[in-house]
């Protein structure tokens, strides 16, 4: 699918990889819409980024507040083609505290929602409005990239939460993927590993440089414009598709 002259949601598009990937797309000739929370920089980043790019306020996980913002994108742009899922949160919490207390229940639940119901929540409302679609000349009717996590793979102590909603992400991609295939709707999930996103460029330097070490090469944390122009690839490159691509500059991560 060409991007110039689609229109894309991209969930979490206030900042960090989302923000990267919206600016990545309307450089492209996308028409954007940044879907965040109503506190967070959206309607700045969608003046940065010119006319053709809008904010809508909204909740992942709230299924009222996403069709309402998809409506508002599918108004903006004349129909839905590309969404991509950033929205997303963390919380270093262990199944046991030192003193043997039990894991918050109401945390993990919170992460869970957040993370894989909104991805699921957008995905499944998205690809609704992209079946409107009339099918180009290669059968695509739109595309859904989701983003997971190397620690779907390899979470460390204090990732469960985050890590158990990240793997339901990258579970659910291939039977999203079959699912939406005879609509001629794509859908792919990136796995990106230790970016500098503005949490962690929160962390001391010290730190974000032990953490790079650890990267075989490039011995770097990777940029928000790197998943960026992958998630443009995943649009432009039609055989991409049922797909979870780890984006970690061959990272395994150690238990801690």
């Amino acid at each position: 699918m060409q991007i110039s002259g689609t229109t894309a949601v991209i969930t979490g598009g206030a900042s960090g990889l989302g923000k990267a990937t919206a600016r990545m797309l309307a450089a492209r000739g996308a028409k954007v819409v940044v879907l965040d929370l109503a506190a967070s920089r959206g309607a700045l980043v969608a003046e940065e980024l010119g006319p053709n790019a809008l904010f809508v306020a909204a909740d992942v996980a709230r299924e009222e507040e996403v069709e309402r913002a998809l409506l508002r994108a599918v108004e903006h742009g004349g129909a839905l083609h590309v969404a991509v899922n950033c929205a997303g949160v963390a919380h270093a919490v262990r199944t046991l505290d030192k003193e043997g207390r039990p894991h918050p229940f109401e945390s993990f639940e919170r992460t869970l929602r957040i993370n894989l119901m909104g991805s699921f929540n957008v995905l499944r409302l998205a690809a609704a409005h992209m079946l409107k679609n009339a099918p180009n000349e290669a059968g695509e009717r739109g595309v859904v990239i989701n983003t997971a996590s190397i620690a779907a793979y390899e979470g460390q102590m204090g990732q469960i939460a985050y890590a158990a909603s990240k793997g339901g992400i990258v579970g659910m991609t291939l039977p999203a993927a079959r699912d939406l295939a005879a609509s001629g709707i794509r859908v792919c999930t990136i796995a990106p590993g230790l970016f500098a996103t503005p949490l962690l460029m929160q962390l001391p330097e010290a730190t974000r440089e032990a953490l790079a070490t650890q990267i075989p090469f490039p011995k770097r944390l990777g940029e928000p414009a790197e998943f960026a122009a992958l998630a443009c690839h995943i649009v432009e490159n039609a055989m991409l598709n049922g797909e979870v691509i780890r984006l970690d500059g061959a990272l395994r991560m150690q238990p801690r």
